[in-house]
C-alpha cells in the first residue's frame, strides 16, 4: 500500500471552485482509496491506495471533481517519500526563513532549468528561489503577498501546471503521510 499526497489548486478561493473537504474524501475514496484524511481546507489530502500511480491518480480526481462539481481542478498527486525529498532537499535550510514566507511550488513537469536562466537573482532580493526536481522552492522575505518572483515564476514561464504551499502545510503534509 502506498501512501500519496493530493493537492487540488485554486480551490476555496474567493468564493469560486467550492470543494468541500468532506466531498473530496468521498471523491478519493470512490476511486479506491483509503486511510483518506484531508489538511486544511484548501485541497490536500492524504491517503493510501494499493496499486495506482501519482499520474493516474492525479487524473481520475481531476475527473472525479468535474463529474461531481462541474468544474475542472488541476490536481497533483506524489508519493509521501517525494514529499519527505522535497523537504529534506530545503535549499533554504539552517537560514533564518519564516516559514509562512516559504513557499514550493509543486509542478506537474519536472523543472526545466532554461525557463529561469535569463533572471537575475539580484534584481529580486531579498526573495530567493530554487529550483527542485519538479517543484521550485521560493522565499519570499518581505511577504508572498507582495512577492515580485511569485508574479514572475508562474506556470507560464516554467511550462508546467503546479500548485503553491506554503512551508509548514508541506512539513505537516508530510508528518500526516509518515503517520
Amino acid at each position: 500500500m502506498t501512501t500519496y499526497v493530493a493537492l487540488l489548486r485554486g480551490i476555496n478561493v474567493g468564493g469560486k471552485k467550492r470543494v468541500p473537504m468532506q466531498t473530496l474524501r468521498e471523491l478519493l475514496t470512490g476511486m479506491g482509496c483509503e486511510a483518506v484524511r484531508t489538511h486544511l481546507n484548501s485541497g490536500n489530502a492524504v491517503f493510501t491506495h494499493p496499486d495506482a500511480d501519482g499520474a493516474s491518480l492525479a487524473a481520475g480526481l481531476e475527473r472525479a471533481v468535474e463529474e461531481a462539481l462541474g468544474f475542472s481542478v488541476t490536481c497533483l498527486v506524489r508519493e509521501s517519500r517525494e514529499i519527505r525529498r522535497v523537504i529534506d532537499a530545503n535549499p533554504f535550510a539552517g537560514q533564518d526563513v519564516d516559514p509562512a514566507r516559504f513557499l514550493v511550488t509543486f509542478l506537474a513537469e519536472p523543472v526545466d532549468p532554461a525557463a529561469v536562466a535569463d533572471l537575475d537573482p539580484a534584481a529580486y532580493a531579498p526573495e530567493e528561489f530554487a529550483l527542485g526536481e519538479r517543484e521550485v522552492y521560493l522565499h519570499c522575505a518581505a511577504g508572498i503577498r507582495d512577492s515580485k518572483l511569485a508574479k514572475v515564476l508562474t506556470e507560464r514561464r516554467l511550462g508546467s501546471a503546479g500548485t503553491a504551499r506554503n512551508w509548514n502545510t508541506v512539513t505537516k503534509l508530510a508528518d500526516m503521510a509518515d503517520s
